[in-house]
Order: structure tokens, then C-alpha cells, then sequence
């Protein structure tokens, strides 16, 4: 990554590849500090699984870092090994948790393993009493059923005189379920059982809330949040106005315009057939770019439901997607849109901040997290670089 202070033009290759996405650094900052001074007293951590949301774990992890994240998240140790060289130090913390043979991986790359299981713990145990202390964090299980200990085992854990001194958890935490809506009884559930382990572990900090779960108020903050998809623009709670900054924006160049007769029909299975005379515009971006199927405007189980297709952004319009989505190329319908506003070589936004990300996942029937993460590797990419 380039210094955070520059400004970078795009190269030629992005001003003319057939699909590009726009990451914008200085918003993903903006979007950390949101949720840090939303987190209240608590901490706010960052997680950067899945490549940086798909934007690029060295991007990301420099960018956070920079602006003042020390605890960060992954998924698994290779992430956890390429970000400790932007995050020189921080704490990296391992979700998925450790394995036999990994320990040497963990020692060398400074990475906290978050115990998952009993299993795990046993194997812990073990490794630290062969090689030495090494800080570990505790997952407990409050009823997601994925990965933790149950509440009993953790408790139990918490009382047991016997457990080595070398195992010296330094986070305890756990995952909410239902953050995302701010009604569910499940939250307060989760929460109260948290609350038992949390005290139970006196003196060790805790963390509960990812995004979602940080909008939920104080009582879900303890030591430390976890924002995940908020940091990436991404919507955290149903049916509220999402307050953070689009930071990716992805693009299709057009590569045909066509003129289409009323009653003729566009693309696989002949599922769309025009009402009118038509121009559609042939983008390059498929199912293989992430830019899924069941977005099609005709064609798919899910458009027999009566809900709408996608829809991109072209000169001040939205545009909807025409007939089913191929592997490589997407047909929008630009009849609307005066001739003079729409030329081959013109891109069409088909999410970033006129399309909201959100709203682009909700017609395919999915979430924003699935549509950042499957940012295809055709995109040529521009980072606008935070200060």
C-alpha cells in the first residue's frame, strides 16, 4: 500500500478496464471512527476477514491502523500473518482458533488464537504448559450454536481451581444472533447469559457486539466491539437508514447498445419480452464478477415473487437489468434515457453511492456482506487514499 497521505490518479488501465471498483480509504477511516465514537467506552475493534471484506486485507488493516484500531479480527491465521505487517502492533485475534502443528504459526506471527471449543482448549492447555504463556481469547457460546463453549462449561471453567496458570485468556466473547434486529428477545437473552460469564471471568476483558450489536446501546458494549460490516458502508440494522459511509463502488463499461422491437425477447431462456421499442445496453459484468443471477430482472425463481430485479446507475438514472444475468454480461434497459446520455464506453454503477449496496443485495435475495465479498478478481482496482 502506497503512504496514506498521497493522492494517486487512476491508471490508464482503470479508466478503461471493462470492470472496476473505486475503494475509498478515507471513508473506511471515517466509518472506524463512527463506530469507535459510537462504541462509547468501549473499545472498537476492526475485522478484517475475507480479504477486507473483499476490498483487500493489507488496504484495510493499514488503513484502520492508522486510524487508531489496535485490536483487530480474522478468520484465519494466513489472514492473521498478513496483516501483522501493517498492524506492527496490534492485537490480531484468530476466530476459528488453533489446531495441533499450528502453535509454531501462532508463537511466530504473534497471533491470539479465540478458543472455540473443548477440544481446542484441551490442545491449548497442552501447547502453553510445553511452550510457554501466550495470550488467548475465550469464545463462549450464548446461543448462536456455531462455535464457543457452552455457558455451563464456561462457567465451569471460570471456577476451575485446577486450570493451568499458563492459560491466560486476555478477551472473552461471544456472538449475537439477531443484532440486526433491534426487536428480537434473542438479544436480550444472549446478553443476560454473557453478563453471567463476564462476571464470572472477573478482571478479563469481554467483547459482544459486532456492527450491529454496537447500535444496540451500552449494555452490548463491555471492553471492546468488533464492527465488521459497518466499517465497509455496509447496512448493520434492518429497516433503519444506514449512517455510514459507501466505501466501494463498482462499475461495468458498456460494450454494445441495441436497438429491440416490442415482442422480441433478451437473453437466456427468452424470459423477458419487450413491451416496447427498446435500447438495452450490453455491460461487461456477470455471475463470475459477483454480480449474481438471481439480480436478474426476468428469468429466476426469485422474480416469480413479484420483487423487482436489479437495478445500476448510469446519468443521473436508474436503469433495470433486462432478461437473466450471464457468466460475463448483463443487459440493462436504457429506453428511458435520452441517446445522448448513454455511449459505448460509458459505465454503469451497479453499486456504490447512487446504488446502494444494500438495496442491490435485497433484489438477489442476499445481504451486502455476500456482494463485497464476492468481488470478482476482473475488477481493475483505484484506492482513494485516506489521510
Amino acid at each position: 500500500m502506497t503512504s496514506a497521505s498521497s493522492v494517486i490518479p487512476p491508471s490508464d488501465e482503470f479508466l478503461t478496464a471493462p470492470l472496476r471498483a473505486t475503494i475509498d480509504l478515507q471513508a473506511l477511516a471515517d466509518n472506524w471512527r463512527a463506530m469507535a465514537k459510537r462504541s462509547g467506552k468501549a473499545r472498537a475493534g476492526a475485522v478484517v476477514k475475507a480479504d477486507g471484506y473483499g476490498i483487500g486485507i493489507e488496504d484495510a488493516g493499514q488503513t484502520l491502523y492508522n486510524a487508531g484500531a489496535r485490536d483487530f479480527f480474522v478468520a484465519l491465521p494466513s489472514e492473521g500473518a498478513t496483516l501483522r505487517t501493517y498492524a506492527p502492533d496490534a492485537r490480531i485475534f484468530v476466530l476459528s482458533g488453533i489446531w495441533d502443528g499450528m502453535e509454531p504459526f501462532f508463537f511466530d506471527h504473534d497471533l491470539v488464537p479465540v478458543i472455540a471449543s473443548e477440544e481446542q482448549l484441551a490442545f491449548w492447555m497442552r501447547a502453553v504448559s510445553e511452550h510457554g504463556d501466550h495470550p488467548c481469547a475465550l469464545h463462549v457460546d450464548t446461543g448462536f450454536n456455531r462455535l464457543g463453549l457452552s455457558l455451563d462449561d464456561a462457567l465451569f471453567l471460570a471456577s476451575d481451581v485446577s486450570r493451568p496458570a499458563s492459560f491466560s485468556p486476555v478477551l472473552i466473547l461471544s456472538h449475537l444472533a439477531c443484532s440486526d434486529d433491534p426487536t428480537s428477545a434473542m438479544n436480550r437473552k444472549q446478553l443476560e447469559s454473557f453478563q453471567q460469564v463476564s462476571a464470572a471471568f472477573d478482571g478479563i476483558e469481554s467483547s459482544l457486539s459486532a456492527s450491529a450489536g454496537t447500535f444496540l446501546g451500552p449494555d452490548y458494549h463491555f471492553d471492546l466491539t468488533r464492527p465488521g460490516i459497518a466499517l465497509y458502508g455496509g447496512e448493520a440494522v434492518i429497516g433503519q437508514p444506514n449512517p455510514m459511509r459507501p466505501v466501494v463502488t463498482a462499475e461495468a463499461r458498456i460494450l454494445q447498445i441495441r436497438e429491440a422491437k416490442a415482442g422480441e425477447t433478451v437473453s437466456y431462456g427468452a424470459t423477458c419480452q419487450l413491451a416496447r421499442d427498446s435500447r438495452l445496453a450490453v455491460a461487461s459484468v456477470g455471475y463470475a464478477d459477483g454480480y449474481l443471477r438471481n439480480l436478474s430482472g426476468h428469468g429466476t425463481a426469485l422474480r416469480e415473487t413479484g420483487l423487482p430485479g436489479a437495478h445500476g446507475f448510469i446519468a443521473g438514472h436508474r436503469v433495470p437489468v433486462a432478461g437473466r444475468i450471464t457468466m460475463d454480461m448483463t443487459i440493462f434497459d436504457v429506453t428511458d434515457l435520452p441517446e445522448k446520455d448513454v455511449a459505448v464506453g460509458d459505465y454503469i454503477e451497479l453499486f456504490g453511492p447512487n446504488m446502494p449496496i444494500d438495496d442491490v443485495a435485497r433484489a438477489a435475495g442476499t445481504i451486502g456482506y455476500e456482494m463485497l465479498t464476492g468481488l470478482g478478481l476482473r475488477y481493475e482496482r483505484h484506492y482513494l487514499e485516506a489521510e
